[in-house]
């Protein structure tokens, strides 16, 4: 049988990972973006009093050192153990993004359950593409400090291995032991969407039976929030952190800052199946796209976003009238939210009336290269376990909005089966990643 005409090969996800500003695992997670907690709160990480923006959704207490919930052995039950993230002795040599997203790819590593049978593994077939927006901004920053007092005798001979963005794709493949396809997508905030789309892609060219796939920033220092407080996009709402991040409300001002990592297994459905793994639902449809249009705004009407949604639909070979839920990119920004409700709103039509949309971003702040990740965490929750996490903070629906005629799920958490679900994550450049979900 020839590749064109072989079936397609089907996608589950059977691992979650997740280290963000409400909780230290996708369980811890989940449950507070459930409950509708924020974790945004006044800036620590730096001295923020003299910029606009001084709020930020941290991962705060975070010690990348701390021992993994169990240990795991990628190279052999006679082999020496992985019992944590990251050593203490290397911590210096990996940048901030580089400890979330470990952390985060180790626990889903150990939530799929594939070291029970890691000696049946081939490592040439399991890969990683863990995605990073910014990389290493903080520590380039620090650096550039220290080269001004000291000269080039005092940069660290750590500093690339600290900033280039590859680094942890690379020490999740060395930890593991994946000699898989090795790779790391950065495309702004649709990074981690274009991550695990490209992953799945991967997997059903049958170039891998299993990838490590997801995002990671950790980019919360004077630059980075600096800079995009700069281009106003960021809101100013420092009296009242918690209540800052509020999509489709008509008193939104921009984004917040946030960080932190998610990451997923995706695996081959018929060896998941093979090795009785818990599936928590398909991936099933991916599309990227371009606007084509503004180096920093969404297209008119979100063309390009409409575009990407429903090709992605066509590639999961549904239509949108078979989905219930759309787990939106959604950054509380006054101009993209607007737009991409109105894609959405055009596109399921008359079918809008059964779907919820809603912004978990209104919770964690915006992940940046880690937030479509998060946000298809959403939709497979969702999915696996019958409920949609709210949109919180949304007191007064922006009249634009509220006329599309679209459920952006209120301050409160809706019980309901959901059977297909979309994830949007879109980036500066025009680059849009939608990935499409499904009951396995």
């Amino acid at each position: 049988m020839s590749p064109a005409t072989a079936p397609r090969r089907r996608v589950v996800i059977t691992g979650l990972g997740a280290l963000t500003p409400v909780g230290e695992t996708h369980q811890e997670t989940w449950s507070s973006l459930i409950a509708g907690r924020s974790g945004i709160g006044r800036i620590t990480r730096f001295d923020a009093s003299g910029c606009t923006a001084q709020i930020a959704g941290e991962v705060k207490n975070f010690d990348p050192s701390r021992p993994l919930a169990q240990p795991v052995f990628p190279r052999g039950a006679d082999s020496a153990p992985v019992t944590m993230a990251i050593t203490p002795k290397d911590v210096k040599k990996l940048g901030r993004f580089s400890h979330l997203g470990v952390a985060a790819g180790l626990e889903a590593y150990i939530d799929s359950g594939l070291d029970a049978v890691r000696a049946t593994l081939r490592p040439d077939r399991v890969g990683v593409n863990m995605g990073v927006g910014l990389g290493g901004l903080p520590e380039i920053e620090a650096m550039h400090s220290v080269w001004l007092a000291g000269g080039f005798r005092k940069i660290s001979p750590f500093f690339i291995l600290q900033t280039a963005p590859n680094i942890l794709s690379g020490q999740l493949a060395i930890l593991l032991d994946f000699r898989g396809p090795n790779v790391c997508n950065t495309a702004a905030c649709a990074t981690s969407g274009h991550s695990l789309g490209e992953s799945l892609r991967v997997i059903q060219r049958g170039e891998a039976d299993i990838m490590l796939a997801g995002g990671a920033e950790g980019v919360i220092g004077p630059l980075g929030v600096g800079a995009f407080a700069q281009m106003r996009a960021l809101s100013t709402r420092n009296d009242d952190p918690e209540r800052a991040s509020r999509p489709y409300d008509v008193d939104r001002d921009g984004f917040v800052m946030g960080e932190g990592a998610v990451a997923f297994v995706l695996e081959e459905r018929e060896h998941a199946l093979q090795r009785g793994a818990r599936i928590y639902a398909e991936l099933a449809g991916y599309a990227a796209t371009g606007d084509a249009y503004h180096l920093s705004s969404l297209a008119p009407e979100g063309e390009g976003s409409r575009r990407a949604m429903a090709l992605a639909i066509d590639d999961a070979g549904l239509q949108p009238a078979d989905l219930s839920y759309v787990s939106a990119h959604a950054t509380s920004t006054p101009g993209g939210d607007g737009e991409e409700a109105a894609a959405i709103a055009g596109l399921f039509g008359e079918a809008r009336g059964q779907l919820h949309v809603s912004g978990v971003k209104s919770m964690t702040g915006h992940l940046l290269g880690a937030a479509g990740a998060l946000g298809a965490m959403a939709a497979t929750l969702a999915i696996h376990e019958g409920v949609i996490p709210p949109t919180i903070n949304l007191d007064n629906v922006d009249p634009a909005c509220a006329a599309l005629g679209l459920n952006f799920t209120p301050k409160v958490a809706v019980k309901k089966k959901v059977d297909a679900a979309l994830a949007n994550s879109f980036g500066f450049g025009g680059t849009n990643a939608s990935l499409v979900v499904r009951r396995a």
